[in-house]
This record gives structure tokens, C-alpha cells and sequence, in this order.
């Protein structure tokens, strides 16, 4: 009688491999180094957990990640309680994780850490040095691998949205020997070369942190913060970030995302123009209608029907003011006028010519006026001074006149 070999479908032979590792490997602690950790729309959390040699899948579901009271990240070395498991559809075995200890970063992220320290004191992430995105670049360079998913990503974007744009790409290897060199001397070159390019692209598609690490160089990081012409990075997914990212005058979380900032999409530009001339136009008519009220107001006004009015009560006043001025000048006039006849009265008193006129003389002896008969003396020549003329005599005779 012949044997019957038993014939196994896949999905069998998986969920026996299942079993297996369910049976054998069930509440384990395994220690790794966290990488490319990202997080599913419904908040489940996957990485990979790695060592020198090799590297495992893990995931840990919702309900779990409520237990954890630390930041989950890129070359964070831990411990873990794990099932051993499979997901069947890919026949990829994972650990299932019910726990997570903190144990120290991993030599990258200690990598990463310092030099993203050592390149903030010196002020290479300050917002004040980065350069403006043009809104309405016309060249842009694109610096990354010729053969990933990323640069074919870009340019679709770009031709669809925008196809009036010139790409220039620079290729260049994104990770491994020799990429950080490459990239660096990219940006010097299109710096140097294509000084007409408006702004440049740099980045890659997702992977782990070791396949984003040449973006997590120093070299690199220098380049793009001397670049005359913009950068905008955009390495990886949107959960990661780098060194570049920092650096760079933009970030962009994915390369598509990159492509859709600089290729201003053409209806949506044209859409916008046309509602900003919509609500200009509506608010040409506000003002019009606003100024047209207003006039309306003003030619019924009283001003407007009778213009003289608003200074009627004016001239009033100032022709009032003008008589009171004019009254007061009046009264100062008399008010001198009588001061003048005053004084010129008491001015005539003191004329010596009107007492010599009541027959008066004045006499004088040398310059000297005769006050008293004391002053003369017999043989003395005198002038008499008469209001009409004066004459001269010689003194005979002095008496006094007797005291009553």
C-alpha cells in the first residue's frame, strides 16, 4: 500500500508556525534598539527592534500604549514582554508587546542627540536664518536617488500641478558608502553651477533610521545651512525627523509633500485669483455704496443748499467783535485826548510868556535869573525880559521892601 505524503496549504503551515511560537515563546523579555517607529491611524504603534546583527518586528496595539509614561523613539534601546508571533498574511513573525522598560538610547540616537546639540548652539536651526520658500518657483532642484519611489513621486506631482516648472535632478546615493559625501557635494554644486535654481529639494523616501542616517551627517547639514538658494527637506515619513530637517530653511514631512509645496497648484491659484477679484469687486461696491450714502446726506444737508450758513453766525460774532474794538478804541482816544489838554494846560501855566503878557517881566542878570532884590546891587546890569522883546538897564537904586 503506498504512502500518502500529507500536502499542507500556506495558511496551515503558518498557523502551526504560530502555535509553535505562541507555545515556546510566550511572555519573553527581548532588548533592542528602537527603529523606524510610526503610528497607524488607529493609534497602534509599529518598530522594528534591532541589535548589531540582526532585527525583529514589533508591534504594540492600543490598548497597551496607555501604559507607557515615556516618549517612544528612534534608537531608544529597551526591554520588552512579548508574545512570539506571526501575521499570517505576510509570513512575517513579530513580538506582540505587553510591556516596555526604558533603557538608554542606542549609539545612533546618542549620535544624533549631540550633534543636533553641538549644531543648535552654534545657531544653525534658528528661525532667523532660514530663507524664504518662493511661492512661484520656476527652477527647482531636486538632490535624491535616481531609482527610488521618491524622485518619481516629485516629479509626477510637480508635471500635474504645475507644468510650467523646469526639474532639474541631481542624482545621488541616499544611504550607505558614500551618500553623505554625495549629497553634501550636490548642494555645492547647484550652489555654485545653477545659481538660477529657486529652490531645492533634498531628501529620500521612508526606511529605517540607519537608511536615513546620511541625512543625519554633520557634512550634510553644513551644505544645506550654506546654501545660497532655499532648501526644503523631505526625508522619509512624517514620523521621522533628522538632522536635515533642522537645518534646512523648510521641512516637509513626506517628498510628495515637498513637490505639492513648491508646485502651487494651477486651478487652485486660479480659483484663489478669482475669489480675491470676487471679494475685491464686493468691496469696491461697500465703498461705493458707503460714499454714495454720504453724498446723498451731504446734498440735502443745509451746507449744501445753503453754503453761507455754517458762517453766518461767524460773521455775526466777528462783525460784533469788529463795532467792540472799535468802541473801545473811541473811548481810549477821548480818554488820552483829555489826558493831552491836561497837561497841555498845566504846560501854559508854566510858560513864562503868559504872566509877561499881564505886564510881567522876567529879569536876568548874565545867564542867572533875579529871584530877589537881594541878588542885586547898585551899578549891576540888568536884562528885562518882556514877552515882545527885552531891554537892558543899569541899577541906581536898591531897596528893600519893608516886612509887614
Amino acid at each position: 500500500m503506498e504512502n500518502i505524503e500529507p500536502v499542507y496549504k500556506v495558511s496551515e503551515i503558518n498557523a502551526e508556525i504560530k502555535n509553535i511560537l505562541s507555545r515556546n515563546f510566550n511572555n519573553i523579555w527581548v532588548e533592542g534598539e528602537i527603529s523606524g517607529i510610526k503610528r497607524s491611524s488607529l493609534n497602534h504603534i509599529y518598530f522594528d527592534l534591532k541589535d548589531e546583527n540582526s532585527i525583529i518586528s514589533c508591534v504594540l496595539f492600543k490598548w497597551n500604549v496607555k501604559d507607557i509614561d515615556f516618549d517612544l523613539q528612534n534608537g531608544l534601546l529597551i526591554k520588552v514582554l512579548a508574545d512570539l508571533s506571526i501575521y499570517e498574511k505576510q509570513s512575517k513573525y513579530q513580538l506582540i508587546i505587553k510591556k516596555i522598560v526604558p533603557l538608554k538610547l542606542g549609539p545612533l540616537q546618542i549620535a544624533f542627540e549631540k550633534l543636533k546639540k553641538k549644531l543648535e548652539e552654534e545657531g544653525l536651526f534658528d528661525e532667523k536664518r532660514k530663507k524664504k520658500i518662493p511661492k512661484f518657483p520656476q527652477n527647482v532642484g531636486v538632490i535624491t536617488s535616481l531609482h527610488g519611489a521618491a524622485v518619481r513621486d516629485i516629479i509626477s506631482i510637480i508635471k500635474r500641478r504645475a507644468p510650467n516648472i523646469n526639474i532639474i535632478i541631481y542624482p545621488v546615493k541616499v544611504q550607505g558608502e558614500g551618500a553623505k559625501e554625495e549629497i553634501a557635494s550636490a548642494i555645492n554644486d547647484i550652489n555654485e553651477k545653477l545659481s538660477w535654481v529657486d529652490v531645492l529639494l533634498v531628501g529620500r523616501g521612508g526606511g529605517s533610521m540607519e537608511d536615513l542616517w546620511a541625512f543625519n551627517e554633520e557634512i550634510v547639514a553644513r551644505a544645506i545651512a550654506n546654501s545660497r538658494i532655499p532648501i526644503i527637506s523631505c526625508v522619509g515619513h512624517q514620523t521621522d525627523f533628522t538632522i536635515s530637517d533642522f537645518v534646512a530653511d523648510l521641512r516637509a514631512p513626506t517628498p510628495s509633500a515637498a513637490a505639492e509645496i513648491v508646485a502651487q497648484n494651477i486651478e487652485d491659484v486660479l480659483s484663489s485669483i478669482k475669489q480675491t477679484e470676487k471679494r475685491l469687486i464686493q468691496s469696491l461696491k461697500l465703498i461705493y455704496h458707503k460714499i454714495y450714502s454720504k453724498f446723498l446726506i451731504f446734498v440735502k444737508s443745509r451746507f449744501f443748499l445753503s453754503p453761507f450758513s455754517i458762517i453766518e453766525k461767524f460773521v455775526v460774532s466777528l462783525d460784533d467783535l469788529h463795532t467792540k474794538i472799535i468802541d473801545e478804541m473811541d473811548r481810549k482816544i477821548l480818554i488820552i485826548s483829555n489826558k493831552l489838554e491836561n497837561l497841555k494846560g498845566r504846560l501854559n501855566n508854566l510858560n513864562p510868556n503868559i504872566p509877561a503878557k499881564k505886564g510881567y517881566i522876567i529879569s536876568r542878570k548874565g545867564e542867572r535869573i533875579i529871584k530877589s532884590i537881594k541878588e542885586v546891587e547898585p551899578g549891576d546890569k540888568l536884562e528885562l525880559i518882556f514877552y515882545d522883546g527885552y531891554a537892558k538897564t543899569l541899577v541906581n537904586e536898591k531897596k528893600l521892601m519893608e516886612e509887614k
